[in-house]
This record gives C-alpha cells, sequence and structure tokens, in this order.
C-alpha cells in the first residue's frame, strides 16, 4: 500500500490530579504494510469519556493501565481504507477501540459493522454506543424504576445522564436533574423534558434538591460523587435504589477528600433503609444483552422520544484540552472528536 503517516497521542507520563498536556505526546509514525487478513481503518470519529482518566493511572482496576509511550485507548468510528480481508470492504463503516490516533491496522477481531452509508456514525460513540447502553442497563436492570417513583441523576446534560433521565419519563417517573449552569439545566427541562433540574454551583443547592424532591429519591444514578451525594443522602427512601455508573468529581483526586469520615454514616443508611448500591461495568456486565439494548434505543430515538446532543471538537491535537474539560464538567452532551474527513464516495 502507499505509505501512510499516522498520527497518534500517546501516555508520556502519569498525571498528578488533573491530566496536562505534558501527560501527552504527539507523534508521527509511518503505517506498516498490510498483511493478509487485515484492514487499514481511516479514524473519522474519536470518543472521550471520563473512565480514561484511569486508564492513565497505574492503580488497580478493572481494565489494564496504558503503558507510558503506549496509544491513549478509545471508542472510534473508522472506515475501511484498504483491505486485505474479504469480510471488509473498502469504505465500510465499523466500530472499534483503535485509540487516540489517525489510522490503526486490525485483523477485523472486535469491530461492530455500520456498513456502507450510516446515518449519523457518531451516534454509534453516543446514543447508539457505550454511554447509551450504560444509561439503559444500569437504570433499567439495576434501578429497576417503577410508574411515579423520582429518579435523580447527576451530570444531567451529559450522554449517559441525559439518557437516564429521558428513559426515566419513558417509564413514568418524576425525573430531577443536577447539572453545572443555568443553560444546561434548563436544557434539561425544556429539551430533555426532565421535571426539574438543579444547579449544584447554587450556594443553596442541597435546599433546592430537597424542594424539588418532596416525595424522596428513589432510584439515584450516580455518576459524579463527592458534593452531590453528600445532597442526596437525607432524601433517599426505604428500598432506594444506586446504580453507580462513575465518580467523576473525585478522578482527579490524589488523596482522601477533606471533611469528616462519612463511610458509617452512608453504611448506616444503606442497612436501616435497605439501599442498594451496586456499581457496574457495561460490558462485562451486560455485553450479552446489547441487541436488546440496540433495538429499543433506535427505536426510541427514531419516534423522538430520545433526544440526543453532541459536542464535537476538531483535530487529535486538541483531544487532550478536551479531555481535561471532559473532566471539569465543561462540555455539553457527548464529547467527540472529529480526527479525518470520511473517504470520498
Amino acid at each position: 500500500m502507499n505509505k501512510i503517516e499516522n498520527q497518534r497521542l500517546v501516555l508520556a507520563s502519569r498525571p498528578h490530579g488533573a491530566p496536562t498536556q505534558d501527560n501527552f505526546r504527539l507523534e508521527t509514525v509511518e503505517m506498516p504494510e498490510l498483511k493478509e487478513g487485515e484492514v487499514l481503518l481511516r479514524t473519522i470519529y474519536l470518543s472521550l469519556d471520563p473512565y480514561m482518566r484511569g486508564r492513565m493511572s497505574d492503580a488497580k482496576s478493572y481494565a489494564a493501565s496504558v503503558e507510558i509511550d503506549d496509544v491513549m485507548v478509545g471508542g472510534t468510528v473508522s472506515q475501511v481504507e484498504q483491505s486485505s480481508n474479504p469480510d471488509f470492504q473498502v469504505g465500510e463503516w465499523v466500530v472499534g477501540y483503535t485509540g487516540w490516533q489517525s489510522y490503526a491496522i486490525s485483523n477485523g477481531e472486535g469491530l461492530l459493522k455500520l456498513g456502507m452509508n450510516p446515518d449519523k456514525p457518531s451516534h454509534a460513540l453516543g446514543i447508539l454506543g457505550m454511554p447509551g447502553f450504560t444509561a439503559y442497563m444500569g437504570l433499567l436492570d439495576i434501578g429497576n424504576p417503577q410508574p411515579g417513583e423520582t429518579i435523580a441523576v447527576a451530570a444531567a446534560t451529559g450522554p449517559v445522564g441525559a439518557t437516564v433521565g429521558q428513559i426515566g419519563k419513558i417509564k413514568g417517573c418524576r425525573v430531577v436533574g443536577i447539572a453545572g449552569g443555568e443553560e444546561k439545566c434548563r436544557y434539561a427541562v425544556e429539551t430533555l423534558g426532565f421535571d426539574a433540574c438543579i444547579d449544584h454551583k447554587a450556594d443553596d443547592f442541597a435546599e433546592q434538591l430537597a424542594a424539588a424532591c418532596p416525595d424522596g429519591v428513589d432510584v439515584y444514578f450516580e455518576n459524579v460523587g463527592g458534593k452531590v451525594f453528600d445532597a442526596l443522602m437525607p432524601l433517599f427512601n426505604p428500598k432506594a435504589r444506586i446504580p453507580l455508573c462513575g465518580l467523576v468529581s473525585q478522578y482527579n483526586n490524589t488523596g482522601l477528600p477533606d471533611g469528616p469520615d462519612r463511610l458509617s454514616q452512608l453504611m448506616g443508611l444503606c442497612l436501616v433503609k435497605r439501599m442498594r448500591v451496586q456499581g457496574f461495568i457495561i460490558f462485562d456486565d451486560y455485553g450479552h444483552r446489547y441487541q436488546e439494548f440496540a433495538d429499543q434505543m433506535s427505536q426510541w430515538v427514531s419516534e423522538g422520544k430520545i433526544h440526543y446532543r453532541e459536542q464535537m471538537v476538531e483535530g487529535l491535537q486538541n483531544a487532550p484540552d478536551a479531555f481535561k474539560g471532559l473532566l471539569e464538567g465543561k462540555n455539553f452532551g457527548k464529547l467527540v472528536v472529529s480526527i479525518n474527513r470520511p473517504l470520498e464516495q
């Protein structure tokens, strides 16, 4: 094949606290020749997600850390630019996990085909991908919402939180979102259909949250942790369910948070209120149910029951700054990086 140069962002050092540009290194390398059975993937879109902060650490977790000098991991939507594999055609769109780079070579394993002309292919990284799947299974399987119950969800306008709240409304629940800033809260109510959305930056945040949940909280979809969880603790009803998806407010911490130890208070609350708190890793725990999700979510989206917002960043070189902003809550919607233009058909 013609020589192709690949731009890639590798992990240059492990961050202490919030990631910085110095933790990444932009490299240009020449792609090797394709072997029989391989395809050259042209990255069109890269997904940025909070879990990536954990991969930058060498702390033990549910998935392997990114090694120093390795390409940063991440979900991607790509096109097959060249193929030596009869199962893949040039121009075909696929979802993979090829990371922060403009090209990748694959033997086809783990690639999900989207066809030759998918409608809105970047949505396979959001509402029809991992974030949507996370919201669907976490809420419906662990949260088990019942009509008339109250659901609270943090990061309410992010790709997971926004989907959780809208599914909650489909299921006949009162939905109270928590987001950062008036614009996001207004969007949650006016566009997503939440019953209320509280700005966690408000001085009287806890009081506003309590007023928005007069009947308490039956399901809390946890994405954030920190002061948001503190404000919710007095509001949990008996047998409340807490799907534990993430704790993004804590990801840059270098030690335990200041203040009193509240672990005994939480454990006591779980006991006396018979609460259920369950963490989950979406593809590890629910991968066998992906098709169920994909069929139902596609129907809801086509019927206009689920709204989806995407924030597109142009250029691989801008991924580190965009990722840092994601961890600070600066994104509005699903954060996707546009890497290459699609192939001309």
